[in-house]
Formats: C-alpha cells, sequence, structure tokens
C-alpha cells in the first residue's frame, strides 16, 4: 500500500513541484488532501462536526459545519439518499476540514427524496448567504447533479459576487443528451458528431423516474412510478410488470421514453412527457442557459469511465463558462475523488493544489 501511495501521490508531486514551480507547503497540503481523499488520511481523527439551525429571510434550515476556523466552502451532495450522513459526503467534508476549509454542509431534502428542482437553487442560494461575511468569499463544491442548483445559485448577480469558485464533481450539462445516455446508452457532444455506444449505470434512470414521479397530476400513476423506483433502485434486475401494466397515459409516458433505444427519438419523447415533467427538464438544463456571465471560476473534475454522466457534459460546462478549467480522469467512478493511475494522480493533484491557491487567496 505504501509503494501504492509513492506511486501515485509523492511521484506527481514531484514532478508538478519541479515542472510547474509548484509552492512547497502547499504542494504537500495538497499531498494530505489527496491522500485522505484516497483512503490514507496522515490526519486520522475526524475534525469537529457541528449541527446548527438557521434563518435566511424567514426560511429555516440545518447544516453541519466541520473545523474550527478557515475560509467557508459549502459543499452540497449528489442525488443521495442519505444526504449530508452519507460517509462519503462526510469523509470528504472530513478532509477538506483538515486542509485549512470551514465546511459547510447543509441538509437539502430534495437530494436525499433523490429529487431536483431549479427551486433547489434557492436553499443554496441562502446557505451561501449565510456563511459568507461581510465582503467575504465563499467556495462551492457540488457532487454529479448537485452541481445544476449550485450553478444556477451562482447566476444570481448577489450571490455570484459571494462565490470564488465553484468545484463540480461529474456535473452535467445538457439535460436531453444525458437522459439519451442514460435510457439509450448513445451519447455525442453535437449533431454533427457520431453517436458512441456506452453501458449507463441504471442508477441514472431510476433517479430520473423518483425525481419526476411527483410532478405527475394523476395520482395513481404518481403513486406506481414512485413504487417502481423504489423497486428498481433497491435491485436494478427485479420485475416491474406487474406495476407498468397499471399505468395511464402519464405514467406509460415516461416508461416509454425509459424503454426506448434509439437515441433519435429522445428529443421528441421527451417533448411528449407530461407537462410539470417537460418543463423542470428545461428549467434544469444548463445548456439552455447563458453562462457567458458566470462569473466564479468553475473547476470541473470528471472521469472519462462516467457511466451515469459522461466525460462530454463535464467538458461542455467547463467549456461554457468564462472562467472554466477542466481536470479529466481515465478512471474516477462517477464521484469518487481516488485517483487510479500515475496520470490521475497528477491530475487530481492539480485540482486539489489549485483548490487550495483559492484557500490561502480567500483566507
Amino acid at each position: 500500500m505504501r509503494i501504492r501511495l509513492v506511486a501515485l501521490i509523492l511521484l506527481p508531486i514531484a514532478a508538478a513541484a519541479l515542472l510547474l514551480g509548484a509552492d512547497a507547503r502547499r504542494a504537500g497540503e495538497a499531498a494530505g488532501l489527496l491522500a485522505e481523499l484516497a483512503g490514507e488520511p496522515l490526519v486520522p481523527a475526524l475534525p469537529e462536526r457541528q449541527s446548527i439551525c438557521y434563518t435566511v429571510a424567514e426560511h429555516s434550515y440545518e447544516a453541519d459545519l466541520y473545523g474550527l476556523s478557515g475560509p467557508f466552502l459549502v459543499l452540497l451532495p449528489g442525488a443521495a439518499a442519505a444526504g449530508k450522513d452519507d460517509p462519503r459526503l462526510i469523509h470528504m467534508a472530513a478532509a477538506l476540514a483538515h486542509a485549512g476549509w470551514r465546511v459547510m454542509v447543509p441538509d437539502l431534502s430534495a437530494q436525499k427524496a433523490l429529487t431536483l428542482s431549479s427551486a433547489d437553487a434557492q436553499p443554496i442560494a441562502d446557505a451561501i448567504r449565510h456563511v459568507a461575511g461581510d465582503g467575504a468569499k465563499v467556495a462551492v463544491a457540488a457532487i454529479s447533479y448537485g452541481a445544476v442548483p449550485a450553478v444556477l445559485a451562482a447566476l444570481e448577480p448577489e450571490v455570484a459576487a459571494k462565490v470564488a469558485v465553484l468545484v463540480a464533481v461529474g456535473p452535467p450539462f445538457d439535460a436531453e443528451r444525458v437522459i439519451g445516455f442514460f435510457t439509450t446508452g448513445f451519447w455525442r457532444g453535437a449533431p454533427e458528431q457520431p453517436w458512441r455506444k456506452l453501458e449507463p449505470n441504471a442508477y441514472g434512470k431510476w433517479v430520473f423516474v423518483q425525481n419526476n414521479a411527483i410532478r405527475l397530476t394523476d395520482s395513481g400513476d404518481r403513486a406506481l412510478l414512485a413504487a417502481i423506483a423504489r423497486r428498481k433502485l433497491a435491485d436494478p434486475s427485479v420485475p416491474i410488470d406487474d406495476l407498468t401494466l397499471r399505468l395511464g397515459p402519464q405514467g406509460r409516458a415516461v416508461m416509454e421514453l425509459l424503454d426506448n433505444g434509439d437515441p433519435e427519438w429522445v428529443s421528441a419523447m421527451i417533448r411528449a412527457l407530461p407537462p410539470g415533467i417537460a418543463a423542470e427538464i428545461e428549467r434544469l438544463d444548463l445548456a439552455r442557459r447563458d453562462l457567458r456571465g458566470f462569473a466564479p471560476e468553475l473547476m470541473v473534475i470528471h472521469g472519462t469511465d462516467d457511466r451515469i454522466i459522461p466525460v462530454g457534459e463535464g467538458e461542455a460546462l467547463a467549456a461554457a463558462v468564462p472562467h472554466g478549467r477542466l481536470y479529466r480522469l481515465d478512471s474516477l467512478a462517477h464521484a469518487d475523488l481516488k485517483a487510479g493511475s500515475v496520470t490521475d494522480a497528477l491530475t487530481l493533484w492539480r485540482a486539489v493544489y489549485r483548490l487550495l491557491e483559492w484557500r490561502d487567496r480567500m483566507g
């Protein structure tokens, strides 16, 4: 294990220090953070974790705080039922706190319910407002689908003025492309490009069902789709015919999209979805937003092996903003920040080093 750690951590740092003139202290701190994210903590004890309640504009929230000092970093989960109590998120928050951040993890009920809405930008914006002091800047880190409402929140000029940098791990960009990928397995970056066939992780498909069941006006179909999603999220191989046969027109429109295997039909099938679903997809589609005025630096970390959100989505998001930086890894397993090779370790180290540059600038 120690040999592997030397190969994946110390070698990239030595190369970066020699070739890039990296600051030695920060380089060492980046190594420590990278090692802790990989499960090899140099500081094994967890930092203090404090649960808080706060109110912004008459809206009440809960959150966990890690660390006692340093500039604030707001850490946002993706679609995970455990939310802020997910062990992976706790591990990441602790690692960031050890690296000198004061980490806030807001309790986002929508993510815990495996639902995603453009309205989720509001509690994220309020979390940023809460921790940003007079003139202070805040960092934001968002996992997977959590990056969408984070970007939407930072598009508000008043919120953007408080955010120095936003880190997005495995983010989506074009909603239609992502839906087409997890339903058909095909993805392409532009209409003139050929389709690429990949094997999607079924998790994205059934989170989509869970997310959108609540938007149906037919209460029967709403309950049936929610039951389908719960069953498939628990065991993707389990049959659901007993439920799908009872669906009405609204539920069938959703299942027809999921069962479709032709990428050329995806756009029309999205338009044929019940209005509540189609409208929310459009509101969450970052490709439809004008991001040319996005003020914070956007650091995108994405792996080419991602089978929930293809790496091309992260590339497109980084290219769509004025201050985008892409850190492309060969192996990232969607949102786990663990390097699988020396090349990936160097790329991930560069991202961590850049984040610590922001810490020092903000502190």
